[in-house]
């Protein structure tokens, strides 16, 4: 769901994200880390008015990895007999 929500927009902050999907601060950021490993995801982090804030996007690898994932899975649905 992750992959969903970043592949729409340019760019995601993190307590939307938590919300959207929500997931535990640390739950949400044990999978971002997963992600990022895996060269799917850029994390930023900065500060705004002196507040921290953490802004997440797909990288190009990932919005590819996400368009094969989608393009598989409506394969797999016209492949289903009917």
């Amino acid at each position: 769901m992750i992959m969903t929500q970043l592949y729409v927009v340019e760019s995601a902050d993190f307590l939307f994200l938590q919300h959207q999907l929500q997931l535990t601060p640390g739950n949400l950021s044990s999978h971002l880390s997963k992600l990022e490993e895996a060269g799917y995801v850029e994390i930023v982090k900065e500060f705004i008015e002196r507040k921290p804030h953490t802004a997440l996007k797909l990288t190009q690898r990932g919005r590819s990895a996400f368009k094969g994932y989608q393009q598989n899975l409506k394969q797999v649905f016209t492949d289903l007999p009917e």
